[in-house]
């Protein structure tokens, strides 16, 4: 287990593979933990300083009073980069992820070398469905959302046919602190990263899971028409996270871009 004490928070994180290969950084999304990324970093680890963190709220990582910003998540992931001394990465941001890893672009794009962009957009949901969620949650806490939630995470087939792994994801929804869950609801309705990405200059690549019920297809089309010579993939199958229910498809989408911009290690 690896710990650092950065912001005021204790953060757990995970650091594989050779310290001199180059870095690739994986962001997760709202109510989940760095182990949904367990079959894509074990795929690139031989190559590559592959790095996963719990970020602020989620996890095991320390949850803070709410309300966070997608800003305060960015200052956390620069803190461990420089914790690890990493100067450059490529980023792997996850809806919430893509937003935090969007945000580290445009505040410090040297640190920046490319970005895949899975699930997420330069703007995710209303204030109103925000709000909603936030008040029910208060009111019932994280379970009451979970049938919702679950069918937006993952497709039909995965949650009639994997169902030892939808009941552990569940867990891993229901068993997130209630503060951490909330604070990042209030980065998500505060953050419009529209001019964000119309300004990034590096490599982008957006993936999409084709049932994915949170960032659909045409959302992530739609920011993908943001980013001037990015590339846009939809996954067929998948819904929010990919990397879960479609680990290899994740791995050579990702692995073709590092090799396009010869960032393989």
């Amino acid at each position: 287990m690896h710990i650092a004490n950065l912001n005021g928070i204790a953060i757990h994180y995970r650091d594989e593979g050779p310290k001199a290969a180059p870095a690739l950084v994986f962001v997760n999304s709202l109510g989940t933990d760095f182990r949904i990324w367990d079959g894509v970093a074990s795929h690139f680890a031989a190559d590559h300083r592959v790095i996963r963190y719990d970020k602020r709220g989620h996890g095991l990582t320390d949850a803070s009073p709410a309300p966070y910003s997608v800003e305060d998540h960015v200052g956390d992931l620069e803190a461990l980069l420089d914790h690890l001394s990493v100067s450059d990465a490529v980023f792997v941001g996850l809806s919430v992820g893509g937003l935090i890893v969007s945000g580290l672009a445009a505040k410090s794009p040297q640190r920046v070398k490319g970005l895949v962009l899975c699930d997420t957009a330069h703007k995710i949901g209303t204030i109103e469905m925000w709000d909603t969620r936030i008040a029910m949650i208060r009111e019932g806490g994280i379970a009451c959302t979970t049938d919702i939630v679950m069918e937006r995470w993952f497709s039909p087939s995965f949650r009639r046919e994997r169902r030892a792994e939808l009941a552990i994801y569940t867990n891993m929804l229901e068993h997130m602190p209630v503060e951490g869950y909330i604070g990042t609801c209030m980065a998500l309705r505060d953050a419009d990263h529209t001019q964000i990405y119309q300004n990034l200059k590096m490599p982008v690549l957006l993936v999409v899971g084709s049932n994915d019920g949170s960032t659909p297809p045409d959302l992530v089309r739609s920011a993908h028409e943001l980013v001037k010579g990015s590339r846009f993939v939809v996954i067929e199958g998948p819904g929010h996270i990919p990397c879960v229910e479609a680990p290899s498809q994740t791995n050579d989408l990702i692995e073709a871009f590092l090799r396009e911009n010869r960032w393989h290690g």
